[in-house]
């Protein structure tokens, strides 16, 4: 069985400096785990490392889709799978880096059984607000809905989805998967910090973002057509901004939606990753980066090279 390593964390903890930083050390490359990274012209918005910041570490799965394309699980276990395979042909350190749980935790355990993506029947289901999504999941599901946040409705269509698909609320195929048998060996850091720290570093980043252009990113995506791409209308950072284009808000009411809705998002990073028994908690907030990054590469030296 295969060693990978496993670099996740909430949004804004310095996962992607880290990553590049060992992957230096460790002579890694770096699969992306990241929902919204996987989609081109979206750069800004996503804090997707730029050229220059990967530093020649080759980086896969970035830049793969159009806006109004579907990015699913399993096409990223497949992708991911392939590309793991020719790094390792290469002698070199696969290093899955990314805040996306889901797709991490299908690529290390498998899917469930549940039924695979029906995209007529999920359009269907974007046209209707989150609270009323929210509010029929919790009529046939109240486990699910219990589990993950009112406004997230990406996993609220995907569990109506399924009860609408099989007649079987979502959590009961969550419970019959086994996330026992591991798909491959990995040894798993989760990148933490302090959360006055993580809130911080959120409000420094969103600001950077609009500095860099963040509103001429989403004009530019607007101009070609995507503004109604299920991808694109739904990330963070870009639905926000909006109601500002179409003159129904400021700039600066804007930007403090981008970052209440950036922070709630960390928070449920930060609550779902800690259950995770498998990550190594790697607090930059106690260690600073360079001693977190020494102990992170000890430890792979010592078990991912045996």
């Amino acid at each position: 069985m295969a060693k990978i390593v496993i670099i996740t964390g909430a949004t804004a903890t310095g996962k992607t400096d880290i990553s590049i930083q060992l992957a230096k050390i460790i002579d890694g490359e770096i699969i992306s785990a990241d929902s919204m990274m996987v989609y081109k012209y979206m750069d800004i918005g996503t804090a997707k490392p730029s050229l220059e910041e990967r530093q020649n570490i080759p980086h896969y799965l970035i830049d793969i889709k159009e806006p109004n394309e579907i990015f699913s699980a399993k096409e990223f276990i497949e992708l991911a799978d392939r590309h793991i395979k020719k790094i390792q042909k290469k002698g070199k350190v696969p290093i899955v880096v990314g805040g996306t749980w889901l797709y991490i935790q299908a690529l290390l355990y498998g899917l469930s059984k549940a039924p695979k993506a029906n995209w007529s029947l999920r359009r269907e289901l974007y046209r209707f607000s989150t609270e009323e999504l929210f509010e029929r999941l919790v009529k046939i599901d109240q486990s699910y809905a219990k589990k993950i946040h009112k406004n997230d409705k990406k996993r609220i269509i995907r569990a109506l989805e399924v009860f609408y698909l099989t007649g079987k609320p979502f959590s009961n195929f969550i419970k019959e998967h086994s996330f026992k048998n591991r798909r491959y060996d990995f040894i798993g850091f989760n990148i933490t910090r302090e959360k006055k720290e993580i809130e911080n570093r959120i409000e420094k980043r969103v600001f950077n973002m609009i500095q860099k252009g963040l509103v001429e990113e989403l004009k530019n995506l607007i101009d070609m057509g995507y503004k109604k791409a299920i991808t694109s209308s739904q990330a963070i950072g870009y639905k926000e901004l909006l109601p500002y284009l179409e003159k129904k808000q400021s700039l600066e009411e804007s930007i403090q939606d981008i970052i209440k809705n950036t922070k709630l998002f960390a928070k449920r990073q930060i609550k779902t990753l800690k259950k995770k028994e498998d990550l190594i908690p790697i607090n930059l907030t106690d260690r600073g980066s360079q001693e977190a990054l020494q102990g992170i590469v000890k430890t792979i030296q010592k078990e991912v090279r045996t």
